[in-house]
């Protein structure tokens, strides 16, 4: 049951509450700002402004873009500039860059607004296309000189963390003299060290477990959340072309990446935009699925063109007529089956053009397996529900071909739009439902005009 607006009013309030006790976090009042702004947004806008200055930072960052965007309409830039100081740099640096899409003039006043140190870093930031590292990392974390004593890089540290600079650090970023990057070391592998001794003495005896792993700023963000996936990182630097260490990607970064990759792949297997769903217009909206409805509209003709070729086999027969359906869900069944497989591992890197034919021919075989069993159900229930051997043949031999084809092209669709370089998220959907259709049409009225008549 819905609450009413009082008593989203009065959670707001016990949330602060339980906030400011520990109970709660800015997670939690985020969860909350959102139930308030869909069931009344003059409410949101009211008690928006009654969140505490100290977690109006947080609780920002952990909001939609586009509900960042709105803050704009409430706060004035100079108020913005000051919530962005006290943000993480990325976070800050995500929310001006939401500001400028609708209002440009705006992002720069906040800019202007900000001291030029903080402004020279958020500028950098929101330079970088959003598909880029460079974008996603944030500029606060702990480095120390391969000549520094471990003493005086743990001493440092107490007094950023006191200050409240830095948060997550679980890594000290070892650099030379010219801040080139050399290696990451876990804060936990200091404890076992000699105070005294330098980062380039520890590292040299193997007294500490050290990693090289780093992200270049322009490489293609998804390249640096596989390489993450894969060395359970909680943490990556990244470096610019020189090696010069520039910040670093955290873990809860990645993990919103990897969250809005799969809502991408999902939104594109239905032939949706995700940009778009999340806009109050419904135009938008309305555009982006009319454009795939409209292709779906020309492939679904093309399929009923195959039946029209065969009308007269459908009309004498009606039993046809009524197990086409069984052949074309059979067959658009199997082939997302391979569909979703494939895309699945093409997105985290398990396909690559080497092992391409592997995967079709995989997919193949298991639709032959498959398609084999599933015909001789279908073609014995045929057989059985209308006294018809003959019929109870040309279903199985349908189910057959239709599956085969299902699997070769579920898997053969997504690797070759990767050739072309179009997203096969979206566009495979549409294309394979075209193929199993008329594939299964197709096989199915011709052999019933070939064996039955």
């Amino acid at each position: 049951m819905k609450q009413s607006l009082d008593q989203l009013e009065q959670s707001f309030y016990s949330v602060l509450g339980e906030i400011n006790e520990q109970n709660k976090t800015e997670f939690d009042l985020k969860e909350l700002l959102l139930d308030i702004r869909d069931a009344d947004k003059d409410l949101y806008q009211k008690l928006f402004l009654k969140i505490p200055k100290d977690l109006v930072p947080e609780t920002l960052a952990e909001l939609p873009s586009h509900l960042q965007d709105e803050i704009s309409d409430q706060v004035s830039s100079q108020e913005i500039a000051s919530i962005a100081k006290e943000m993480d740099s990325d976070d800050a640096a995500s929310l001006i860059k939401n500001i400028s899409e609708s209002d440009e003039e705006k992002a720069q006043d906040i800019l202007q607004g900000m001291g030029k140190k903080d402004r020279k870093i958020i500028e950098k930031l929101i330079s970088y296309d959003d598909n880029l590292a460079g974008a996603h990392m944030q500029t606060e974390l702990f480095s120390a000189s391969l000549d520094e004593a471990i003493w005086e890089a743990v001493d440092r540290l107490r007094v950023l963390k006191q200050k409240d600079l830095v948060e997550n650090i679980y890594h000290v970023y070892v650099v030379d003299k010219k801040r080139e990057f050399i290696c990451t070391i876990g804060l936990e592998e200091l404890i076992i060290c000699n105070k005294s001794e330098t980062f380039e003495s520890i590292i040299d005896k193997g007294q500490v477990s050290i990693s090289k792993i780093s992200s270049n700023h322009n490489e293609a963000i998804y390249e640096t959340v596989e390489r993450v996936s894969d060395y359970n990182l909680s943490a990556i630097p990244v470096v610019n072309d020189e090696n010069k260490l520039l910040g670093r990607i955290t873990s809860d970064d990645i993990y919103d990446l990897i969250q809005d990759k799969a809502t991408d792949e999902i939104y594109h297997m239905a032939g949706v935009n995700a940009d778009a769903e999340e806009a109050e217009s419904f135009l938008p909206v309305i555009k982006t699925r009319a454009f795939w409805l409209l292709i779906n509209l020309f492939t679904a003709i093309a399929a009923s063109y195959v039946i029209s070729v065969f009308d007269t086999t459908i009309q004498s027969m009606v039993a046809l007529a009524i197990l086409m359906p069984i052949i074309a869900s059979m067959g658009g069944n199997a082939g997302t089956q391979s569909l979703t497989v494939t895309v699945r591992q093409l997105a985290i890197g398990e396909i690559s053009s080497k092992y391409a034919f592997a995967t079709i021919k995989k997919e193949v075989l298991l639709s032959l397996v498959n398609g084999a069993i599933f015909a001789l159900l279908i073609g014995l229930m045929a057989h059985l529900w209308f006294g018809h051997p003959k019929l109870g043949l040309v279903v199985c031999s349908a189910i057959v071909i239709n599956l085969i084809f299902a699997g070769l092209f579920g898997s053969l669709i997504p690797l070759a739009l990767v050739k072309l370089k179009v997203d096969p998220a979206i566009a495979s959907t549409v294309l394979l439902t075209t193929v199993t259709d008329i594939v299964g049409f197709f096989a199915f009225l011709g052999l019933a005009q070939f064996m039955l008549f």
